[in-house]
């Protein structure tokens, strides 16, 4: 069911600017109440030309989305495919091209993304009063199984499915001589992660990487596609509204969980700058504490890769 309330996404016209007469596909766009939906809400409601609103299993959410955004005149349309699946990905390609008049997306946010329930990673369970070995050794057994299963699903919706739909759109970018602009949705957790979600803060830490790859591969065609991550901090969605009363979950990084509308608006406002200023970029969004609210900034993040020598192996280098 929509919850949302339409018109807090309706922004200031100069941050509409970075949405304006744009293609845009967002992926995982359906479910109600989630960071995917603020951003088709905001493109589509600040001038975006057309707004495609992917999800997979969400797609009650996902329907309900497009018809709302559909009501205030935009032009939206709903994509069902799961981003790991190769070919249920590839097959949405020529509807999606023809959603959009017969051109790719011109933006593309990479947004699908999931989180463990939560597991202490690397300790093994605490031991039951008068818990016979057999069954010890049982129960450790299928803890370990399930918690690596989730995460695993988490690293390929994140990492596998971000790979696929830069490759497909990008490929398709070029082939009809079009420009596009990749957005990769990542986590604070990336660079400083907490406790108990260890696939989370992998796969959002892959993430980073992937605007520098992309640039690489493309070669003489890498000034017509643009790639940047943005690193959220904790945003009260369904995945995290559980906690929303707990500090201890979000206290360290934040004053107060934002709301999605507060961070569609921030988002826009990075949006609205150059290009070229976005371009490889690593952006954090950040939470501080003021009177009587928060102030809520951008940060870009650098990330310093050194190399230093090792005297006891340069001295006594292997020779073959």
């Amino acid at each position: 069911m929509y919850g949302a309330t339409t018109d807090l996404f309706r922004f200031s016209p100069e941050l509409a600017t970075g949405f304006e007469g744009k293609r845009v596909f967002i992926t995982g766009a359906g479910k109600d109440g989630g960071i995917g939906q603020a951003f088709a809400l905001a493109a589509g409601l600040n001038g975006a030309a057309s707004v495609g609103v992917h999800f997979h299993r969400s797609y009650q959410d996902g329907f309900d989305l497009v018809a709302a955004l559909q009501d205030a005149g935009v032009n939206a349309f709903p994509v069902q495919a799961d981003v790991t699946n190769l070919r249920d990905l590839w097959a949405s390609r020529s509807y999606v091209i023809e959603q959009m008049g017969g051109k790719p997306p011109s933006l593309v946010i990479c947004n699908s993304g999931l989180t463990e329930g939560g597991y202490q990673f690397g300790r093994a369970l605490k031991e039951q009063p008068d818990e016979p070995m057999a069954v010890r050794r049982a129960r450790v057994r299928q803890h370990f199984i399930d918690n690596l299963e989730e995460s695993r699903l988490v690293l390929d919706t994140k990492i596998d499915g971000f790979l696929a739909s830069t490759h497909l759109w990008a490929g398709e970018a070029i082939y009809h001589d079009e420009s596009v602009q990749f957005v990769y949705v990542s986590s604070r957790q990336a660079i400083d992660p907490g406790a108990a979600v260890p696939g989370y803060a992998l796969s959002n830490w892959a993430v980073l990487a992937l605007p520098r790859v992309l640039e690489v591969n493309l070669g003489r065609n890498a000034e017509q596609v643009s790639a940047f991550s943005v690193l959220f901090p904790f945003i009260r969605t369904g995945m995290t509204d559980e906690y929303a009363d707990n500090e201890r979950v979000w206290g360290r990084w934040q004053p107060r969980m934002l709301e999605t509308h507060e961070c569609a608006e921030a988002f826009a406002q990075l949006m609205a700058r150059p290009n070229d200023e976005l371009r490889n970029g690593m952006f954090e969004l950040m939470v501080d504490a003021t009177s009587p609210g928060v102030d809520v900034t951008w940060k870009r993040v650098e990330i310093d890769i050194s190399e230093n020598r090792l005297d006891w192996s340069a001295d006594n280098p292997l020779r073959y």
